[in-house]
């Protein structure tokens, strides 16, 4: 497959007259990294407000870009304005709990100010979390109220369904707060030390994608939560080593093959304060990863997951009187991956559900007790997620890959079934916030010659507002450059069981007769992960970079990457970094076979997963590469969380040898080539200890490589002079060992 973009595209925004063109020039490394950023302003956070009449979104100060106030586009009005200035909150530095501070780097939250924010159901007042308090927002009076002003952080808060109350999370315990009267109170009181009530747990956050542990009836009469119990779970010193201090952590850390956190679901009755437990069956090595109310709050949802993640349950409860059922079981030989697209309908008419039983993510429909009605999308091709449900229309808005697996588009379908039509513009990658009522929707949307745009659309796709037209006029920071970017060339490379991989290749816009380019292949290569899109990132500005400095890059989605279908992801079960690199081998083999290549001048590049498979193939595959650079590797998956890694490896005691076959250490004696390790040595995902690690091994055996420790930097290494750095370093063992 190869999606061909018009060279003109690349030209026509920039016919502002000869002075832009005269102007057109090279990236410069300093440059991608500094402000303002050259892919122009995004908005964060965009939002509709519940009544529809205002989109909000978060944008940085002009005096600096990390500090964000909250903005509005008021529909009715057509017009922009700052809706909330965070100095008018909060002033100074800003001062998080640990926790906090983890939250927001799992969420990669990088800025300071307005970071989060919700909306009272009625549109008429926003809830702010700043600097540990909480504050409340009215639009009528344009005034804040601050909820708290506590020594204790307030984490969490969320505006319940009537907008009477506000809930958080104080010393490990669950809170109410009435806004008109500023009583609170305390729902739960045993949170301390290893027991936590209404906080998603360590795995929770890091792998499943919850980020809460509690849950608001829609009538306001209850909320459900997780009690989580920490106790079994291994404690660990983990060091994190700053410039000028080295601090220590004793943490739960649950490595593969241990202990999980116990966890527990219970109903709390805000008029009473009892509380519920709801019995999920003798077996507590479990996770419970989502739980949904119905409308009518008569009934909780809650999905049972087994410790291999082979086995999902979603399980009704009528709390009426506790009686739970089991609606539907999923079932995999491999493992299950997780979604949000559950959506219940009115007066138990039924619900939508998301499965990959057929081998391609797609939705069903199933009525109250379970029986599944009819199947609503199917294909060779995924749904990424359900984006909204028009019951009175009957019609479903959903994302999904059904044109082309390179572009995210919008797609409608009848809960009768039938034909699928696409509400979004080919040529482009889209993500979505639809209204609740499926009436227009968000569209930011981009493709490898085009930064990210952000419109206001009807269903019809007409235009109603720019929200970021993102104009690349004659004051936009990429300008200068735009003209000198040449697109990357699209196509599919078939993998050894027959399977397409798609790659991108950016190639100079001018290839030289006779001339012999060396290749760096940029990895990632792990699950959940897709990396050949048609779609604009800015961390793809440093392999444009790398092309103006003389080289080409590659990159290939190979077997066990997203959005392909379970058939292309199950391959890597119980045995990491065998097809993945196999698959790479593939591609250096096609690379070899282009006769403007250099075969003996290829690396590769790659962080987190992607620094992991830089090691396996350097070890691995020491004739296809000559030099690669790791950045955050996992060495030892024994060192990795239960969720993550079992899911692919199964637990250790089951798959001892795939454990020992899926580290790096067992092929250390294959380096052949120039190996560059970096890692954040404050890093709290993959830990600094996988370098060390594997830094004493190779020592041990007398092997050469370069490495590059970054003090107080975590897993994102987030930050303009550690990027620079890092990317300057990149780019000089790169030149010295390719050319």
């Amino acid at each position: 497959m190869r999606i061909k973009i018009p060279r003109y595209l690349l030209v026509v925004c920039l016919l502002m007259g000869a002075s832009v063109v005269a102007e057109a020039k090279q990236l410069e490394l300093e440059r991608l990294f500094a402000d303002p950023a050259l892919s122009g302003a995004t908005p964060r956070s965009l939002t509709m407000a519940p009544d529809g009449s205002r989109v909000t979104y978060l944008k940085g100060k002009a005096t600096d870009a990390n500090r964000l106030d909250l903005w509005e586009y008021h529909i009715k009005e057509a017009k922009h304005r700052l809706l909330v200035d965070a100095d008018s909150l909060v002033t100074g530095d800003e001062v998080l709990s640990d926790e906090e501070k983890a939250r927001r780097e799992r969420m990669r939250l990088f800025a300071s100010g307005i970071i989060s924010y919700s909306w009272a159901k009625n549109s008429d007042a926003l809830l702010f979390p700043l600097n540990g308090d909480l504050y409340y927002y009215q639009l009528k009076g344009k005034k804040a109220k601050k909820l708290t002003n506590t020594a204790e952080f307030e984490t969490d808060a969320t505006i319940s369904p009537s907008g009477r109350s506000v809930a958080f999370i104080r010393k490990q315990n669950l809170f109410v707060l009435d806004i008109a009267s500023g009583k609170e109170t305390q729902l739960t009181t045993d949170g301390a030390g290893v027991i936590k009530n209404g906080m998603a747990e360590f795995v929770a956050q890091e792998e499943m994608g919850r980020m809460t542990g509690y849950w608001w009836a829609p009538d306001d009469s209850k909320i459900a939560f997780i009690r989580s119990d920490e106790s079994q779970v291994a404690e660990v010193v983990r060091n994190e080593i700053y410039a000028d201090e080295i601090k220590l952590f004793n943490q739960r850390y649950p490595y593969t093959g241990s202990a999980n956190a116990k966890v527990e679901l219970g109903v709390v009755s805000l008029a009473d304060g009892n509380v519920t437990w709801l019995p999920h069956g003798d077996n507590n090595d479990i996770y419970i990863p989502r739980v949904d109310w119905t409308k009518n709050s008569r009934y909780l949802s809650y999905q049972w997951q087994s410790r291999n993640q082979q086995q999902l349950e979603l399980r009704l409860v009528d709390l009426s009187n506790n009686q739970q059922k089991v609606l539907l079981t999923e079932t995999s030989n491999t493992w299950l991956n997780l979604h949000d697209d559950l959506h219940f309908l009115k007066n138990e008419a039924g619900f939508i559900w998301a499965s990959e039983r057929d081998g391609y993510k797609h939705l069903y429909y199933f009525d109250f007790n379970g029986k599944l009605q009819r199947q609503l999308t199917s294909g060779n091709w995924v749904v990424d997620e359900l984006d909204a449900v028009n019951e009175q229309q009957g019609m479903l808005y959903f994302t999904g890959r059904k044109d082309t697996p390179l572009e995210r588009h919008l797609y409608k379908v009848s809960l009768n079934g039938g034909d699928i039509t696409r509400l979004s513009e080919t040529g482009f990658d889209h993500a979505l916030v639809m209204a609740k009522d499926g009436s227009s929707f968000i569209d930011s949307f981009s493709n490898v010659t085009t930064p990210n745009k952000v419109a206001l659309r009807a269903l019809n796709g007409k235009v109603l507002t720019w929200l970021e037209q993102n104009t690349l006029d004659k004051n936009h920071a990429l300008t200068p450059y735009h003209s000198e970017l040449n697109a990357p060339r699209f196509g599919t490379l078939q993998a050894e069981d027959g399977q397409l991989m798609h790659y991108r290749m950016f190639e100079p816009t001018n290839i030289e007769a006779g001339k012999h380019y060396p290749v760096i292949v940029s990895v990632y290569g792990g699950p959940h992960a897709q990396r050949v899109t048609n779609s604009w990132s800015p961390r793809d500005l440093y392999l444009h970079y790398l092309v103006q400095q003389g080289y080409m890059v590659f990159q290939l989605d190979n077997r066990g990457s997203y959005n392909r279908g379970k058939a292309f992801e199950d391959p890597i079960y119980k045995k990491l970094g065998i097809v993945e690199i196999a698959d790479q081998i593939k591609g250096v083999e096609y690379l070899r076979s282009l006769p403007y290549v250099d075969a003996k001048h290829i690396g590769i590049y790659g962080h987190s997963y992607g620094g992991y498979m830089t090691i396996m193939a350097m070890f691995k595959a020491g004739d296809y590469f000559t030099a690669g650079v790791s950045g955050a590797p996992v060495t030892d998956w024994a060192l990795y969380d239960t969720h993550y890694t079992e899911r692919y490896l199964g637990h250790p005691a089951d798959n001892a040898q795939g454990y020992i076959d899926s580290a790096v250490f067992p092929y250390a004696d294959g380096l052949k080539g120039n190996l560059l390790i970096y890692h954040g040595m404050a890093d709290d995902n993959v830990l600094f200890t996988h370098s060390t690690k594997l830094y004493k091994q190779l020592q041990d055996k007398g092997l050469l490589f370069d490495m590059i420790d970054y003090p107080g930097s975590k897993h994102s290494m987030f930050g303009q002079p550690v990027q620079t750095h890092l990317h300057k370093s990149i780019t000089r063992f790169f030149d010295t060992h390719l050319k």
